[in-house]
C-alpha cells in the first residue's frame, strides 16, 4: 500500500527539543520502591540498569541519573552553568558558606579561600597536620602497650577535627569543643539525601550546639592573641569583615562551620574505610610499605594510591545533585529545564566497563604504572569542574601524613570487620569501629 509523501512544509525539530528522552524507569517500580521505605542507592541502582542516562519521577519531580563518564563531565565540568546548585541539602547548616552559596557570591567566597588551598598554600599548614597525626600516634602507642581498645572512627573524626581547628584558629582542639562539634555527626545523618528534602527536625538542638561553638571561637578570635602557631584562617576571615561588607559575622559564621564540616567529614570518613579495607586485605599494607622508604616518593606514590581506591570504593560524597536551568542534550538524551539532574560517584567508580573487578580493592590501579579509565568523568570522588572540593588537595595531604606516622607503627585488629554503608548526605560506616592496636614488628 502506498504511503503518503512526507508534508515537506512540516517544521523540522531542531535544538534539544530533537532529542529522545532518557528511558525512564516504571513508575510502578518506584512506587514499589517507596512502599519497600528502599535507600536512595537502590533506586538508583535499578534505574541505572536502562542505561548511562535514565530518568524517573520522584515527588513530582522528573529526576535524570548520569552514570557515564562524558555525560558526568558535561553536566559538572564543560556545561555548569547549565546545572546548578540549587536549595543545597545543607544549608539549614551551612547557611550561605562558600559550599551552598551560588552565583556571584560564591564565586568571591571561592576566590578569597582559594589561595589557603593550593599546593603552596597547603604546604603552609602542613605543621597543623603533623602535630595532629603525633597526637594520635601518642594515643596509638599507649592503647598498644595497655591492650585498651579504640574506637578507630572516633580517633580519625577527631584527628580531623584536630587539624581543621588548628588551621581556623591557631588551636589545638580542646575536648568542651570537640564534644560540642560532634553534634555534626547527627545534623549531617539527620540532613536530607535530595534537595528539597526537609531536615529531621530532630536536629535542632545539635545545630544549636554548633552555633554556640562557631560564635565563641569568633569571639574568641576577635578579642584574644592568636595561636602558639600564629594567626588562623578564622582570623583571616574576621580582617576581611572589616574590608569586605559582604563579611558579615554571620557569613564568618557560615564559611567557619563550612570550613570544620568539609574540612572533617571527607579525611576522617575516608580513613575509617580505608582502616577496614586495610583490615580485610592486611597485604596492601605490607606492598604500600614495601614500595620504598619513609618519605621517598615511591612510599607516598603507593600510599596515595590506597587512599584513592578507598575514596574510589566508597566515595564520601556520593550523591552529588544539579538542577537543570534550561534544555539540553546529555549523551543524546533530553534533559528538560526544571529536571534534578543526579550524578553518582559510587555507581561510576562501580561500573565493570570502567573498571575490571569492580568491587574489588586495587590499590594498585592509582599506582602510575596502573590501568585506569582514560578522560574525566570515571573518577570523581571529590567532585568534577568549578564546584570540585575546594580542599581536595589539603584532604588527601592530610590522609597522607597521618598514614605516614601510623601504618609503618601500627596494625589495628578490629573487631568484626564488616559495617553496612550508610547512604545519607554522606557515605559513611554504620556504626563504630572498635579495635585493638598492636604495634607492627620491626623490620628486618
Amino acid at each position: 500500500m502506498a504511503t503518503a509523501a512526507p508534508d515537506s512544509t512540516a517544521p523540522v525539530p531542531r535544538g534539544p527539543r530533537a532529542a529522545a528522552p532518557p528511558p525512564e524507569l516504571d513508575p510502578a517500580a518506584v512506587r514499589t520502591w517507596q512502599a519497600s521505605g528502599g535507600n536512595m542507592i537502590e533506586l538508583l541502582t535499578l534505574a541505572r540498569t536502562l542505561g548511562p542516562v535514565s530518568r524517573f519521577v520522584l515527588g513530582g519531580v522528573p529526576t535524570v541519573l548520569v552514570t557515564a563518564p562524558e555525560g558526568v563531565h558535561h553536566v559538572l565540568a564543560l556545561h555548569a552553568d547549565r546545572y546548578v546548585k540549587r536549595s543545597h541539602r545543607a544549608r539549614a547548616l551551612l547557611g550561605d558558606g562558600v559550599l551552598s552559596a551560588a552565583g556571584e557570591p560564591w564565586k568571591a567566597q571561592r576566590r578569597f579561600l582559594q589561595p589557603y588551598f593550593t599546593g603552596q598554600g597547603v604546604r603552609r599548614l602542613e605543621h597543623h597536620m603533623e602535630a595532629a597525626a603525633q597526637a594520635v600516634a601518642d594515643a596509638w602507642a599507649v592503647a598498644a602497650r595497655s591492650g585498651e581498645p579504640r574506637d578507630l572512627a572516633e580517633d580519625m573524626r577527631r584527628y580531623a577535627m584536630d587539624v581543621i581547628w588548628r588551621v581556623l584558629t591557631g588551636h589545638r582542639i580542646d575536648d568542651t569543643s570537640y564534644r560540642a562539634l560532634q553534634a555534626g555527626e547527627s545534623i549531617l545523618t539527620a540532613l536530607p539525601t535530595l534537595p528539597g528534602q526537609e531536615m529531621d527536625p530532630a536536629a535542632t538542638a545539635d545545630l544549636a550546639r554548633i552555633d554556640d561553638v562557631a560564635h565563641a571561637a569568633i569571639a574568641r578570635a576577635r578579642h584574644t592573641p592568636p595561636g602558639e602557631d600564629g594567626p588562623g584562617l578564622l582570623h583571616t576571615l574576621l580582617d576581611a569583615g572589616r574590608e569586605h561588607p559582604a563579611y558579615t559575622d554571620r557569613l564568618i559564621r557560615d564559611e567557619l562551620v563550612t570550613l570544620l564540616v568539609a574540612g572533617y567529614e571527607t579525611t576522617a570518613t575516608t580513613l575509617t574505610w580505608l582502616y577496614r579495607l586495610l583490615d580485610r586485605h592486611p597485604g596492601e599494607r605490607t606492598r604500600a610499605l614495601d614500595a620504598g622508604p619513609a618519605d621517598s616518593p615511591d612510599r607516598a606514590a603507593a600510599v596515595r594510591a590506597l587512599v584513592g581506591e578507598t575514596m574510589r570504593l566508597h566515595p564520601v560524597a556520593w550523591l552529588l545533585p544539579r538542577y537543570a536551568t534550561e534544555d539540553d542534550v546529555v549523551a543524546g538524551h533530553l534533559i528538560t529545564a526544571g529536571s534534578t539532574v543526579l550524578t553518582c560517584p559510587y555507581l561510576t567508580h562501580r561500573d565493570p566497563g570502567l573498571w575490571p573487578d569492580p568491587d574489588a580493592f586495587r590499590p594498585g590501579r592509582f599506582l602510575p604504572s596502573g590501568e585506569r579509565p582514560a578522560g574525566p568523568g570515571a573518577y570523581f570522588p571529590l567532585g568534577l569542574g568549578p564546584r570540585a572540593c575546594l580542599g581536595a588537595q589539603f584532604a588527601q595531604r592530610e590522609a597522607g601524613i597521618l598514614l605516614d606516622r601510623l601504618l609503618p607503627a601500627f596494625v589495628p585488629r578490629l573487631h568484626g570487620s564488616t559495617a553496612a554503608p550508610v547512604f545519607g548526605f554522606t557515605l559513611r560506616p554504620d556504626g563504630p569501629t572498635p579495635a585493638t592496636i598492636t604495634a607492627a614488628p620491626e623490620p628486618v
